[in-house]
């Protein structure tokens, strides 16, 4: 087996300040957060930027910027910048950010979708912030647009204008399908960073059997050309990167995906969740990639080569 990269999404556009007190929000709450994570075995940030006034996603570049910098003086990690955004912007909202930043690496979401949060109403009876409850209540009614004209975009602006390479988004086994077809067509070459998502409402469900059903077909897809990686929101977190890496996969934690480090424990740092997965996989026998490692592993331009 190669080494595990371990990626850690720091803050998302899913859970809301009321939900963790530890959610970074800011600016120096994000690079904070992220510098940690990376020190503690996280080989590639992911990255969303939130308003620093009250905790909603923005898509502002300004906003990026303000961490960016601070992260790639400090540690050694991939820079992985959100192109799903947050509810509601539309496609040049969503590419402002890595358009500006030309990063390493942006995520891709391979398929329009429902995306359903509403449940995690039920948790909380008081908001912090009155764009909390309607930013949960929303998803109801909304589908999450990724039209195989916007991903073709998207490979088109940033792989080929910026030198991007993507975390390619599967919330189904459709999206592996999506995938392949434009790899047939020639947009994205190997070696594709595929993750595999399981436990969004609108996507597969966090079944174990889910988790070998996606490997097998993604093995049928893709074969040697790509590299695979899971990531379970909620509770699934950590259950399942331990069956991902037992089974060769490289992993995502992060309080994007899962507020807690354990049952009813609420994580105080996305650092906590890479401290106990590095250990996971360190107590299978396995090895953490380095960044320089999942560089070369994923074919990465370098971190001289970005715009921050």
């Amino acid at each position: 087996m190669s080494k595990v990269i371990i990626t850690c999404a720091v803050t998302g556009s899913i859970h809301t300040p009321t939900m963790s007190p530890h959610l970074p929000i800011t600016p120096d709450e994000i690079a904070a957060d992220g510098v940690a994570a990376a020190e503690a075995g996280a080989s590639i940030l992911h990255l969303h930027a939130r308003d620093p006034n009250d905790g909603r996603p923005t898509p502002d570049p300004d906003v990026f910027m303000a961490f960016l910098p601070r992260i790639k003086q400090q540690s050694d990690a991939v820079i992985n910048i959100t192109t799903g955004g947050g509810l509601g912007m539309s496609l040049d909202e969503r590419l402002a950010a890595p358009r500006r930043a030309s990063p390493e690496m942006t995520s891709l979401n391979m398929g329009s979708m429902n995306f359903g949060i509403y449940p995690m109403l039920n948790r909380y009876k008081e908001f912090k912030y009155d764009w909390e409850r309607p930013h949960l209540e929303g998803t109801k009614d909304f589908i999450f647009r990724n039209t195989f004209k916007d991903i073709e975009y998207i490979m088109k602006d940033l792989g080929e204008g910026h030198g991007v390479r993507f975390e390619f988004e599967c919330y189904d086994v459709g999206h592996l399908y999506n995938l392949a077809h434009f790899v047939d067509r020639g947009l994205v070459k190997p070696p594709l960073f595929v993750q595999t998502i399981f436990g969004i409402l609108g996507g597969i469900g966090a079944d174990h059997e889910n988790l070998m059903h996606m490997r097998r077909i993604a093995n049928k897809l893709f074969g040697d050309d790509y590299r695979w990686s899971i990531l379970a929101a909620g509770r699934h977190q950590m259950s399942f990167v331990t069956m991902g890496a037992m089974m060769g996969g490289n992993i995502r934690v992060g309080l994007e995906d899962s507020l807690f480090l354990g049952k009813g424990e609420l994580a105080p740092s996305n650092a906590a969740q890479v401290v106990k997965a590095r250990r996971i996989v360190e107590e299978l026998s396995l090895e953490v990639a380095t960044p320089a490692e999942a560089r070369e592993m994923l074919g990465l331009k370098g971190g001289d080569q970005v715009a921050f």
